[in-house]
């Protein structure tokens, strides 16, 4: 499947088969995601690769029980880093200043990209991927399961492996409502329901608003999805993790 095929016709998988992936296609996938854009050429990110299968019944806990965590033969966590680097300018004498935010940002930006780049692979040889957002609002855990030093914070997940589903494609929001030409034009009422309309009309929205008795799909969003005591609590938590991990210096 040519690349630009493949990202037209992506799919979340979310059940997948017990087969193993090959250590050569695994090694590709990590290599092509090793060969992202990164900021300064400096690749301030690591992978952590967790097959065993004890271990991801663990991480399927801390991921809020997602079954495809333990059904997956593989778990890509992808970390923002900048331990290697900093020890390595120490070594070289030279004064890492990258105890601070906009350090983690670069560095979590660097790891997104080898994510995606990752991802794009493995479903180029026929494997099927689904991001954890459960990553962030978990990190503090996931920092003491992997043991991670200072300098390194969990940004994101990757499971992966073969499809044991063959599920619709998600709906996405037409062009027109996400591109802006030149500068940025901000949305009218008209703008928004002429968005939404279609995201709106799907069957399987009449449905979760019947399931969860509101009023419409912005509701549920916002009061049952993702609710501002959520997502209070988990910008703490976070908050916390990027502190303790030493990137909040404001000096």
């Amino acid at each position: 499947m040519d690349t630009l095929t493949n990202l037209l016709t992506h799919r979340t998988i979310r059940n997948y088969k017990s087969d193993p992936i090959p250590e050569t296609v695994l090694d590709k996938i990590l290599e092509a995601g090793f060969r992202a854009s990164t900021t300064g050429n400096m690749q301030v990110y690591s992978v952590i690769v967790s097959r065993d299968e004890e271990k991801r019944k663990a991480l399927c806990k801390l991921h809020f029980g997602q079954k495809m965590v333990e059904q997956a033969p593989v778990l890509l966590t992808f970390c923002a880093d900048f331990n290697r680097f900093n020890k390595w300018c120490l070594q070289r004498e030279a004064e890492p200043g990258y105890d601070n935010f906009l350090s983690f940002f670069t560095a979590a930006i660097d790891a997104l990209l080898v994510a995606q780049n990752a991802a794009v692979a493995a479903e180029d040889f026929g494997l099927g991927i689904c991001y954890l957002g459960t990553t962030t609002y978990q990190a503090d855990k996931l920092v003491d399961f992997f043991n991670l030093p200072q300098g390194v914070v969990p940004v994101t997940t990757l499971v992966v492996g073969y499809p044991d589903e063959d599920p619709e494609q998600a709906d996405r929001l037409p062009a027109s409502g996400l591109v802006h030409q030149e500068t940025y034009r901000d949305y009218s009422g008209k703008d928004i329901d002429d968005i939404y309309r279609e995201k709106e009309s799907l069957p399987q929205t009449a449905r979760l608003i019947e399931e969860n008795q509101l009023d419409n799909l912005a509701q549920i969003f916002a009061y049952k999805r993702y609710t501002r005591k959520d997502n209070v609590h988990f910008s703490k938590v976070f908050l916390d993790v990027i502190r303790d991990q030493g990137f909040m210096n404001q000096e």
